[in-house]
């Protein structure tokens, strides 16, 4: 059957040195990785779609970012013409959650409509009303990326959506994953096949996943099978974020490949990929039928 969309993932920007135990639980005193700042293109079935739309690179945006180390920052207007798509094409967007780097740049896309978590806004609100003493929770929120949300609802342009919901464009399906990396975070699957259940799925993991290793870890102390090591970061709670890995596995009939983490550098050896004139990385991850490559 042939492929519904196409999928790419999009580097914007990356931190050169980021801590390994900020990405794999536990990893302690390992060392510093490249972690590459990504979205992801959908197209197909007469929709051009994003999974969440990086940060803006001005005001408290770019004070988080200094404060990350985030280096060549690129527009989604410069990153997303490597695939021919201009910001006003966007018709839908998908926020995985409400961190800097996945919620900022909403005002660079005037005729998408946006679908988050309700509880990912309501929390992070209750969050800003706590005492300065609890600010660590914050540490990685821009408040004005929530307002911006704010006026997306105003625009009637946000759908706030309570749990799991299918086919919110065709074969696309949200999934709630509440309290783990964040309040009401979310992954979203396609089933490029149009069925359910589907033999052709894929996952775009926002930061439920970081990188591979965090699908398959070695065994430990203990040895034995290969073992979910989840993320370094949660505000809620490390067991929901191996539940919900186990999840995302099950969907993609547990075929590693197919739950992708845009946070990771491999993806270049993983699929079919290029470097940008702003030396940035393109990864294909599925072509629809009758679209061309972008990397080729």
């Amino acid at each position: 059957m042939d492929n519904k969309y196409s999928v790419w993932v999009l580097e914007y920007s990356y931190v050169k040195d980021y801590h390994v135990s900020g990405v794999i639980y536990g990893a302690h005193n390992q060392g510093y990785r490249k972690l590459p700042y990504c979205y992801a293109l959908i197209k197909g079935q007469g929709h051009v779609a994003m999974v969440d739309v990086g940060y803006n690179h001005r005001d408290y945006g770019a004070v988080l970012g200094e404060r990350f180390n985030v280096e060549n920052w690129h527009s989604p207007r410069e990153v997303l013409a490597e695939c021919g798509v201009a910001p006003e094409d966007v018709d839908t967007v998908f926020i995985t959650h409400a961190h800097f780097d996945h919620l900022g740049n909403t005002d660079q896309f005037p005729n998408a409509t946006f679908y988050i978590q309700e509880r990912e806004l309501s929390k992070w609100i209750w969050a800003l009303a706590l005492p300065d003493r609890m600010r660590w929770m914050m540490g990685a929120v821009d408040p004005s990326d929530i307002l911006r949300a704010v006026e997306l609802a105003r625009q009637g342009r946000l759908v706030v959506v309570d749990g799991d919901r299918e086919d919110v464009l065709p074969g696309i399906d949200l999934h709630a994953a509440f309290d783990t990396h964040t309040y009401g975070s979310q992954w979203i699957h396609i089933r490029n096949d149009g069925m359910q259940p589907s033999q052709d799925g894929w996952v775009l993991a926002g930061d439920l996943v970081y990188v591979y290793e965090n699908l398959e870890s070695s065994g430990g102390a203990g040895g034995g099978d290969l073992m979910y090591n989840p993320v370094g970061l949660a505000v809620g709670s490390q067991t929901n974020l191996v539940l919900t890995t186990e999840a995302m596995m099950k969907s993609v009939n547990y075929e590693v490949k197919r739950v992708v983490p845009v946070h990771e550098e491999k993806l270049k050896d993983m699929f079919p990929s290029r470097i940008t004139q702003y030396d940035l990385r393109v990864s294909e991850i599925c072509l629809a039928a009758g679209q061309s490559s972008v990397v080729a």
